[in-house]
């Protein structure tokens, strides 16, 4: 019984990240295209259409720098990130429902790696990038979606203005 109670726990977590995207890009494992929440964030950019770079920083404060973040619709940013916490950290572009639902499947699976061109996940003291193209005027938000972090505030948001 507790091995189908596990399964069934694993299968839910799934579903879950399956119904919410699983990621903003839909480029894992399951080879899933774009969907409408996908080009609400935008799209993956290439690093020489960059036009600004924006430095984030991650603490253990469970805070981003800078938590609000101003583009226009269709640049393509290149965000350097760095973790200057002792504790592991990520940043996740999605929509707040992509994020809610992501974080939930994250606390009942605290090991599951992923890697979407959509987020940057760092261990102490490292750096990272994420090259995003905003295609969509509105916000865009952000979020470490380690157990804990999230709902310790560990939040922030783009705004794509037209």
């Amino acid at each position: 019984m507790k091995h189908h109670t596990f399964r069934n726990t694993a299968f839910a977590a799934l579903l879950a990240l399956a119904a919410a995207g699983a990621s903003a890009t839909g480029n894992h494992a399951g080879g899933h295209g774009h969907g409408d929440a996908d080009e609400a964030i935008g799209k993956p950019g290439t690093a020489a259409k960059a036009t600004r770079t924006v430095n984030v920083d991650m603490t253990d404060g469970m805070r981003f720098t800078p938590a609000d973040i101003r583009v226009k619709q269709g640049e393509t940013v290149r965000f350097v990130v760095k973790n200057s916490g002792q504790l592991k950290h990520e940043l996740v572009l999605g929509t707040g429902q992509e994020l809610r639902a992501h974080y939930e499947a994250m606390k009942k699976n605290p090991e599951m790696e992923h890697a979407d061109p959509n987020m940057v996940t760092l261990a102490a003291g490292k750096s990272g990038e994420i090259v995003w193209q905003f295609t969509k005027a509105g916000r865009v938000d952000f979020a470490c979606l380690q157990p804990g972090h999230y709902d310790a505030g560990m939040k922030g948001a783009v705004t794509v203005a037209r």
